[in-house]
């Protein structure tokens, strides 16, 4: 997995210069430059140049910079393409994927940048694990109000209706390597909502969450750091395991637990990720 976080990755809407101007020193890991949903239709074409103009100023520090295209169904997509060329940013979003073909279009029209996929339809969903195996393809991001709409379900503070498919996407993305976000939490006045569900989020396996109002970074970077708790234990099992290494032993016993080289692989990624965590957050 890469070592850069994604606890907390921001929407902004790529039309609006103030919003664009404030989330340079917003606490978020990663920010969704958006041109689809946050774009009414009469502001897509100017929106680009809006975008690309503030990428090329810069200024957002080590955030990941994704943009997110309007749909290949739609008479913009091509057109933000084009516009993206040569633009500095770190990765493409592509809206609706249903298939790996859908990612091969993109990739036909623009070299070298990673590709993200829109997880949020039951195709995509049920190709999953081909979308993830796309050479070009690095990370998913779940969008549950989409996928929701389209499994026609209740919304549910435990998500059940949207469990498989949610798994479906992190089987998909950790066997192929690549990065998991979960999706946004819309009501974004509740705090204890948003931390619950930023908690299924963390225990599930996802990198991090979506959102869509600086009032939830707080929340999702806290969910979905490791915590002082994690940092000790993963330190004292790998001293531990260290230690039984010198005396020829294979396993290490920590708090009356068994600790074996797959425990210590776990505990390297868990500071590894709070070592990423500190370098991006000293250099905002």
């Amino acid at each position: 997995m890469p070592a850069r976080p994604y606890r907390s990755v921001l929407y902004i809407p790529g039309s609006k210069e103030r919003a664009l101007e404030k989330a340079r020193g917003l606490a978020c890991d990663a920010i969704i430059f958006d041109l689809e949903d946050a774009v009414s239709p009469q502001e897509k074409v100017n929106a680009r140049d809006t975008l690309v103009s503030a990428l090329s100023t810069g200024g957002f520090g080590n955030r990941a910079r994704i943009v997110r295209i309007n749909g290949l169904d739609t008479e913009w997509a091509a057109g933000d393409i084009a516009a993206l060329q040569g633009a500095d940013f770190d990765a493409l979003l592509i809206p609706k994927v249903g298939s790996a073909a859908d990612v091969q279009a993109v990739a036909d029209q623009i070299a070298d940048i990673p590709l993200w996929a829109m997880m949020e339809t039951p195709a995509g969903m049920l190709n999953a694990a081909e979308i993830a195996a796309h050479p070009r393809m690095a990370g998913f991001v779940m969008g549950t109000n989409d996928l929701a709409k389209e499994l026609k379900c209740r919304f549910r503070a435990d998500r059940l209706p949207m469990l498989t498919s949610l798994q479906l996407c992190l089987l998909a993305a950790r066997a192929e390597g690549i990065v998991a976000v979960d999706g946004v939490y819309n009501a974004f006045k509740d705090e204890d909502g948003l931390r619950a569900e930023c908690e299924q989020g963390r225990d599930m396996g996802f990198d991090g969450k979506t959102l869509i109002h600086p009032a939830q970074l707080a929340i999702a970077n806290t969910a979905f750091a490791p915590t002082e708790a994690e940092i000790d234990l993963a330190e004292r099992q790998i001293a531990a395991f260290d230690a039984a290494k010198a005396e020829g032993q294979g396993v290490a016993v920590v708090d009356g637990k068994i600790v074996e080289n797959l425990h210590i692989v776990t505990a390297q990624e868990t500071l590894a990720k709070a070592a990423a965590i500190a370098d991006l957050e000293g250099s905002l």
